[in-house]
């Protein structure tokens, strides 16, 4: 049913925590089954992402998404990491059943708030960045993955 890289991120999550005085935070949840996922980003003077923490309440595919998710940002810039989607989170995961898909949609989207927050914070504006919803359901049909 799952990788051995998702059973890997959930048995062993890397960068759980937070950040005390982050540059971006960012939180996320699915009303339909629960989930929540906050993301901490700590952003250097050149906007490269310096670490990143995640808290999550769900289940193990949440929080392996919310794993893998700070591991593929880490490093990199704030653009760069704008670009990283819930495919690529899958992809790194070796894949999740078709009914934990919405785990990666958080974690992308929690990147996302995590960035928007960071650019408020700022007073700039990053390209191709929406605000972000607080639920991923919110004004959406069900979506057909």
């Amino acid at each position: 049913m799952y990788s051995e890289k998702v059973m890997d991120h959930f048995q062993n999550p890397r960068n759980v925590g937070e950040i005390e005085n982050a540059s971006g935070v960012g939180t996320v949840g699915n009303a339909k089954c629960g989930d929540i996922m906050r993301i901490y980003l700590d952003i250097d003077e050149n906007q490269i992402i310096r670490d990143c923490k995640f808290k999550t309440f769900g289940c193990g595919a949440a929080v392996a998404t919310s794993s893998m998710a700070t591991e593929l940002v880490m490093g990199l810039s704030i653009h760069e990491a704008l670009k990283v989607t819930n495919k690529a989170v899958m992809e790194a995961l070796d894949g999740l059943p078709p009914v934990k898909v919405h785990c990666s949609l958080l974690a992308e989207e929690a990147i996302h708030a995590a960035l928007w927050d960071y650019a408020e914070k700022n007073n700039i504006t990053i390209e191709g960045l929406e605000k972000p919803k607080s639920d991923i359901h919110e004004g959406e049909e069900e979506e057909e993955y």
